[in-house]
């Protein structure tokens, strides 16, 4: 930045954008004015913009595999669902009101195996979508 000519410029800050434009200069030990003056001119320059634009297409590129990723999770999830519900209503018959007691202290226990099974395999980090091919095979 050229120390030749300058043209004075006055402006107002905020309280809390001041003090903290005092504090960094202090901490820097240069005048206000040059802090001033290279943040205009860092928010001017092209070459400034074009980076934050390559930062942000970055950070959205991530995002968006991220996203991709919990799509394909999710869709795993509810297919699994899907299936286990659909093979039970298929396979689970009809039972009369003694029977039903007795099948359904059996299937408290069963869930609780079941959500037992599901905890360890949590824990150990075992998942569902690790067993599945991504690409179908």
């Amino acid at each position: 930045m050229s120390k030749g000519n300058r043209i004075k410029h006055t402006f107002r800050l905020p309280p809390d954008l001041s003090r903290q434009l005092a504090d960094y200069a202090g901490r820097k030990r240069v005048s206000q004015a040059s802090v001033v003056e290279a943040a205009v001119a860092s928010f001017l320059s092209p070459d400034g913009s074009e980076r934050m634009e390559a930062a942000f297409s970055r950070r959205l590129d991530r995002i968006s595999r991220q996203l991709d990723k919990l799509d394909y999770h999710v869709e795993v999830g509810n297919e699994a669902v899907a299936l286990f519900v659909r093979f039970w209503l298929s396979a689970t018959p009809s039972m009369s009101e003694e029977a039903s007691a007795a099948v359904r202290a059996t299937g408290e226990q069963r869930f609780q195996s079941f959500v037992e099974a599901l905890s360890r395999r949590v824990e150990r980090g075992q998942r569902l979508s690790n067993d599945i091919s991504a690409d179908g095979s």
